[in-house]
């Protein structure tokens, strides 16, 4: 497996943050919340990665994760190409492997994929050479490295800390790459109070996500809780159980405003997006005093930023002692 970091210790890839040690997950969360800016004004920006090219590869939609990669890179003053692979020559046979030489013939030094194939993002960051780097946008069901990062960001600015934090999980956690990153990075944080509350069928394999607790009854999962994190619940994976429509998912798994009542009464509220109003989150929640779902959009964008002016500084470090 290629290694995600330089000799020293820097960052070269981000394709997972399992082995990530605390000291690099923390310096890249303080790098992001520099990034911040009040509401209402000028976000930061700066020329960092002038003279650098990201691309955004991805095939599979997305509005939040490929528009703040965009927004962070050009922040950065860094040049950004947009390719819909499954759009591009890739439908006309041209492998992956085939994209990223092209483009990387075209002097692109920063890649982020997004796929639903497991082992893409590790498949381009062994092909490519070493004066490149690969960002994970989403893989499979398996890892969304940055939303780990955005989820740990945010909770920190509203508890300041993560470790000591109940953090409740609720949805369809077996698909879920967000669940799996977020557990991830918490954990690395020294957070070790997860309870995973979701349909049997839609629970993970029991030899996944270990020392987390596992609640069917979704009060007896909130009680307490810190953090609630609701996921998205799409129609096939519903299907997968026996509840047999929506208003029945939201009677029994849904976060209504008398449901969060089970939860600390400072508790925040997350959705990584998109959201269904009504299925898996009431929208009085969703908008309510408790809910930073905004916020994680925001601190989305400071996060990809920290991780683009990472890898992108090493490049340019590179560069300058070839």
């Amino acid at each position: 497996m290629t290694s995600q970091l330089h000799a020293d210790g820097t960052l070269h890839h981000l394709l997972t943050l399992e082995g990530l040690s605390r000291d690099l997950v923390e310096g890249l969360l303080a790098r992001a919340a520099g990034f911040l800016r009040p509401a209402g004004t000028a976000p930061a920006r700066s020329d960092a990665l002038a003279g650098l090219t990201v691309a955004n590869l991805f095939s599979e939609p997305s509005t939040r994760t490929r528009a703040s990669f965009e927004l962070a890179a050009k922040r950065l003053g860094a040049d950004v190409v947009n390719l819909d692979v499954h759009l591009s020559s890739r439908v006309k046979g041209e492998s992956m492997l085939d994209t990223v030489y092209t483009l990387a013939a075209m002097g692109i030094e920063v890649f982020v994929v997004r796929d639903a194939e497991a082992g893409v993002p590790q498949f381009v960051a062994e092909s490519v050479g070493p004066g490149a780097c690969v960002l994970s946008a989403g893989e499979a069901h398996l890892s969304h490295p940055t939303q780990g990062l955005l989820d740990a960001l945010t909770v920190i600015r509203h508890r300041r800390r993560v470790d000591g934090c109940a953090i409740a999980i609720v949805g369809d956690i077996r698909h879920s790459r967000v669940a799996r990153s977020t557990v991830q990075a918490f954990s690395t944080l020294g957070a070790r109070d997860f309870r995973l509350v979701a349909p049997a069928e839609l629970m993970p394999d029991p030899g996944e996500f270990p020392g987390c607790q596992r609640f069917t009854d979704m009060d007896a999962g909130l009680a307490g809780a810190d953090v609630v994190m609701m996921l998205r619940i799409q129609k096939e994976r519903m299907a997968e159980t026996d509840i047999p429509d929506f208003d029945a998912y939201f009677a029994r798994y849904g976060l209504s405003a008398r449901r969060l009542k089970r939860a600390r009464p400072d508790a925040i509220v997350m959705h990584p997006g998109p959201m269904n109003r009504g299925v898996e989150i009431a929208a009085d929640v969703a908008d309510g005093p408790q809910s930073v779902i905004r916020e994680q959009v925001t601190n989305g964008v400071a996060v990809r930023m920290a991780v683009l002016e990472a890898v992108g500084l090493a490049i340019i470090r590179a560069r300058g002692t070839a």
